[in-house]
């Protein structure tokens, strides 16, 4: 499957906005009336953040810049 442009903003955009509410999250402070968390929001934040630069690197490949080895 190849990604195209619109493709790639929108899992780019979708990620950004994962690896922004993760870490809004993971900077709660804790409640323990509430008991533990159960959601492991900082590793969510790391994840989402990688497929977020993944896409962008993606996306100016897409534009015709050349990023890697040659």
């Amino acid at each position: 499957m190849d990604l195209d442009m619109n493709l790639t903003l929108a899992i780019g955009a979708a990620a950004l906005a994962a690896a922004l509410v993760c870490g809004w999250r993971g900077a709660q402070p804790p409640n323990p009336l509430k008991g533990p968390r159960l959601m492991p929001w900082r590793p969510l934040m790391v994840a989402s953040a990688s497929v977020f630069m993944l896409m962008l690197v993606h996306a100016v490949n897409l534009m015709g810049v050349h990023t890697g080895r040659q």
